[in-house]
């Protein structure tokens, strides 16, 4: 299936992922609207893809604001949702703000949650939706308990999409560790021994680069037989 004249939109594709997605739509011939919550980021990444590339601002923890952008929107074919918040909350559970805790769950389940909610009546026949977790579905570390259960839930809520909205497509991509730009805060040098330390163990011995993640979402828009599933980008870090 191919992506040529399609129209995709991306949130959280001005930066990480949701932007190599963006680029690799784009030069599959897609019509690509990259949507973040910051304006800045929106006319940043729009001038940089250009090609038709179009920006919408989308706060994803607003429904009114999901639900307006769609509506502005109009008709698509496919959506993916990128857009995570690293400002979890982690510690041990006998020291947790639960109210605070709860807003683990505000971009990447209730918001992308939202979007699928605002999004699907404009989905055209044959179009699909794309979730995005985390390997911490799958790795818990210490004090991640409520981060665990977040990208779990996004894994589930994927399969129950799939049946929901049949026949649109839903499936979710589950990224292991990718260079993208969250690890920049980190010196090069200690980022560089962190990075090793994490992936040593893997059959693909190194982090991923954010178009090798990419290809992950192009195949599950294309895959017309593809649904409720969670495909792994991961270096192989699950099988070990």
């Amino acid at each position: 299936m191919s992506l040529e004249s399609k129209r995709i939109v991306i949130i959280g594709g001005t930066s990480g992922i949701g932007y190599a997605v963006a680029e690799a739509a784009v030069r599959d011939g897609a019509h690509v609207v990259v949507a973040s919550s910051n304006p800045e980021k929106v006319d940043s990444a729009v001038k940089r893809l250009s090609n038709g590339v179009t920006g919408a601002i989308i706060d994803v923890t607003s429904e009114s604001a999901v639900e307006a952008a769609f509506a502005k929107i109009g008709p698509l074919d496919h959506l993916v949702t990128t857009a995570g918040d690293w400002k979890a909350r982690r510690g041990p559970v006998g020291e947790m703000d639960l109210d605070a805790a709860k807003w683990n769950f505000a971009v990447r389940f209730w918001g992308a949650l939202a979007a699928v909610k605002h999004a699907q009546k404009h989905i055209a026949a044959g179009g699909s939706i794309t979730l995005t977790d985390g390997m911490v579905a799958h790795r818990p570390s210490k004090g991640s308990a409520v981060a665990t259960a977040m990208a779990g839930a996004v894994e589930h809520l994927t399969r129950g999409l799939a049946v929901d909205l049949a026949p649109i497509r839903v499936n979710c991509v589950c990224p292991g560790l990718i260079l993208t730009g969250v690890w920049d805060s980190i010196p090069a040098d200690r980022r560089a021994e962190q990075l090793e330390r994490m992936t040593k163990r893997q059959p693909l011995p190194r982090a991923g680069e954010p178009a090798e993640a990419a290809e992950a979402y192009l195949y599950l828009m294309r895959g017309g037989y593809t649904t409720g599933q969670v495909l792994h980008v991961d270096g192989g870090s699950s099988v070990v």
